[in-house]
């Protein structure tokens, strides 16, 4: 008896250190510290942090030592900023302009109360007293903010500290101006939509005329005044939402002129009625406007350069693919100070890499040539002639830093190991070099332009002490080739006390999504780490239509979007069933939106090799999401047809085999519920039985401590009941 409560207790204790372990891996415990990432001023020589959310602080980025404190809440009588969520200099670097209080509306736009800081004089002034701000811009003379509000854009002259509208018609559910509607802040990840001319006289802008876009709403349960509060009667959220095949915003530039009040439309050639205007920008002349305009299908990206005054647009560069142009390869071009030429990433010989344009749109010569993608562009030294860039040369597992010089000499940087991402200051003779491996998490390191290092700057040496001392197995990359002669990329975590002579059940967790990467040698510490303990194999296989691998390889999925990506899951079951330490009746398949969508796939193709599955936030079918996403991948379903019924889980749910646990935020504006409640409609008909999690008014990320706990422990107690 005596023995038994002894093996109840340590049974007991090793419960709870595997739920601890599990919460800490939720928590955040062994994630890495998020840097600020170091802000270079003007002169090249020193940098600014955000310092425990109470200071910015110099640094001189040689010696590290403490130049100035910039700004200090606490040095400030009756501070009205409590917290410093961000900051920017002005150009001339005299002012700062930092803010608080940050209300997200979406993933990434949101509003805060904005201060302007007069350094030299030590003053804080409201940029605004008539309603939080969002996103605020230096004109480039440092005279003038630009910011939205509302739907409309204003600007404050700070020489005479005063407030004018530079826009009246802004209107919710109607029209947007220089701020982005719900499609294009989150498929052209970007907040703002408006541009300063280098002369600092012009202001041009994209207004969003979302009128024509149908409405979509869901409900939220919960009082949005007290936690514990019933709220009788739910509320709705609503907002404009195009699905695939739907009527999108129609968009116009329009350019503001302060010394004569005036505003212009820029006048585009009329032969696209239909068209996304993902960004614009000023080249370094103030007589041209860069516009770039994406047709509906995004596979014909047009730069024109627009005359401000006359509005008149010419085009300068036409980049064409037959599946799809990648729009971000916009943010990395950069024009030449003598606005002679400029530098711009194309895949048009297969692969991403750097191109010099002469300014009249000419190709001048390839910068980069290999087969192998660039995956960044860090910017071209006037002084040295040299480019600088981060590639996936070495392999499509690594991501290295890279400079060109203009001789045509390639040096690498970085030291090939791991993934590194470079901040370069602003004379480009130094980089701190953010670098992270599986062993290692990211540290910040400062590098003269030649690769040579100077010093750390930040690291998590405390962190892997923390998870070292755990002593959990090491993730292990491998590669095999499926049946279909593809090579595939992947990392495997055996359970703890590996037997090989054992048989052990394998969860596959992926992701899997157009260009996206998950078998990255980086710091990346997940609940894999908990399911090794509790005796799982855990691996994660990148298949075909993922990143750095080359056009094809990420583009093929072209309208099949879930067709390859599901079969190179289902052959990597298959090959580890093979293996002498695998269970192949015990598989099991995770993921998370594009990931849900896999799960639901891959357990719905007839072959019976995943006995149980876990599906988080999933689309369903196509014609739920949104148009430039689904649209860019998979055109729209009225040209598409066959390929959105081949497509749709809701249309395979009666093949769905092996036990299913579907989850969903009931908010989730990005992949809503209904696709959830659409599929297990389905299911019921079928009668297919399944499990099923809600988390109330909870967004696609379904974030909160407890929450990611609760969902955690759920989708571990569901694999270890069912696999």
């Amino acid at each position: 008896m005596k023995r038994f409560s002894i093996l109840l207790f340590l049974s007991c204790i090793l419960q709870l250190a595997s739920a601890s372990l599990l919460y800490d891996i939720t928590d955040g415990k062994f994630r890495s510290k998020g840097f600020d990432t170091p802000r270079s001023m003007n002169n090249g020589e020193n940098y600014t942090l955000n310092f425990e959310r109470k200071a910015i602080v110099m640094y001189n980025y040689k010696s590290g030592a403490t130049v100035d404190t910039i700004f200090s809440i606490a040095q400030i009588k009756k501070c009205p900023v409590k917290s410093i969520a961000g900051y920017m200099f002005s150009p001339n670097e005299q002012k700062l302009l930092i803010h608080t209080n940050v209300n997200y509306r979406y993933r990434r736009t949101f509003t805060a109360d904005y201060y302007v800081y007069d350094i030299k004089r030590k003053e804080l002034q409201p940029l605004s007293e008539e309603g939080a701000q969002e996103v605020p811009l230096f004109s480039p003379d440092s005279r003038y903010i630009a910011f939205a509000r509302n739907n409309n854009l204003f600007m404050k002259k700070l020489d005479f500290n005063t407030e004018i509208a530079i826009t009246k018609d802004g209107e919710p559910g109607k029209i947007i101006n220089g701020t982005p509607d719900w499609v294009y802040e989150e498929e052209f990840e970007a907040t703002r939509h408006f541009a300063w001319s280098p002369d600092s006289k012009l202001l041009a802008f994209i207004k969003f005329n979302e009128t024509d876009i149908p409405e979509f709403s869901f409900q939220l349960y919960k009082s949005l005044s007290k936690d514990d509060e019933i709220n009788l009667y739910p509320g709705f959220k609503k907002f404009k939402y195009p699905k695939a095949g739907e009527n999108n915003s129609k968009v116009s530039v329009c350019v503001y002129d302060d010394f004569n009040k005036t505003t212009r439309v820029m006048q585009l050639p009329d032969t696209d009625k239909d068209f996304y205007i993902p960004r614009i920008k000023w080249t370094n002349s103030p007589e041209q406007l860069a516009i770039f305009k994406l047709n509906r299908n995004q596979n014909r990206l047009d730069m024109f350069f627009t005359n401000p005054r006359s509005a008149v647009s010419k085009l300068v560069l036409r980049q064409e693919d037959k599946y799809y142009v990648n729009y971000e390869y916009i943010d990395l071009m950069q024009f030449t100070a003598d606005n002679q030429f400029f530098f711009g990433v194309s895949e048009q010989d297969g692969y991403s890499h750097i191109y010099q344009y002469r300014i009249n749109g000419t190709l001048f010569k390839q910068i980069t040539k290999g087969n192998w993608d660039v995956t960044d562009f860090y910017g071209y030294d006037e002084a040295k002639k040299a480019v600088y860039y981060q590639s996936a040369e070495s392999s499509p597992m690594q991501r290295d830093i890279y400079s060109v010089d203009a001789k045509g000499k390639k040096t690498r940087l970085s030291n090939g190991k791991g993934t590194h991402n470079a901040y370069f200051n602003t004379t480009m003779t130094c980089f701190a070099d953010n670098a992270s491996s599986l062993e290692n998490p990211g540290t910040v390191s400062l590098y003269d332009f030649a690769g040579n290092r100077i010093r750390t700057i930040q690291n998590n040496d405390d962190i892997k002490k923390l998870f070292a001392d755990l002593n959990l197995p090491e993730k292990e990359f491998f590669c095999f080739t499926t049946s279909e002669n593809i090579s595939l990329n992947g990392w495997m975590l055996k359970p703890v006390n590996f037997d090989p002579g054992k048989k052990y059940p394998v969860l596959q967790v992926q992701y899997s999504g157009p260009g996206s990467q998950e078998v990255l040698d980086r710091w990346d510490i997940d609940w894999e780490y908990y399911l090794s303990t509790k005796g799982y194999v855990v691996v994660c296989v990148d298949g075909r239509g993922t990143g750095a691998r080359g056009a094809e390889f990420r583009k093929c999925t072209y309208q099949q979007l879930g067709i390859l990506e599901t079969k190179d899951q289902v052959e990597t079951a298959k090959y580890l069933g093979k293996l002498p330490f695998i269970d192949k009746n015990r598989i099991g398949i995770w993921g998370w939106s594009f990931g849900g969508s896999m799960t639901l796939w891959s357990m719905s193709t007839g072959e019976q090799v995943f006995k149980a599955g876990v599906s988080v936030a999933p689309v369903t079918d196509w014609r739920l999401y949104n148009t430039a996403y689904t649209e860019r991948f998979m055109r729209s379903p009225q040209e598409n047809f066959d390929g959105y019924n081949k497509t749709s889980a809701i249309s395979m749910a009666g093949k769905l085999n092996g036990k299913l646990l579907i989850i969903h935020g009931s908010a989730d504006d990005n992949v809503h519920v209904q696709n959830t409640m659409l599929y297990i409609d389905k299911l019921v008909e079928a009668d297919k039985q399944f499990e099923m999690q809600i988390y109330t008014d909870k967004n696609h990320s379904i974030l909160g401590k407890q929450t990611r706990r609760h969902l955690y422990t759920r989708m571990s107690d569901f694999l270890s009941n069912n696999l």
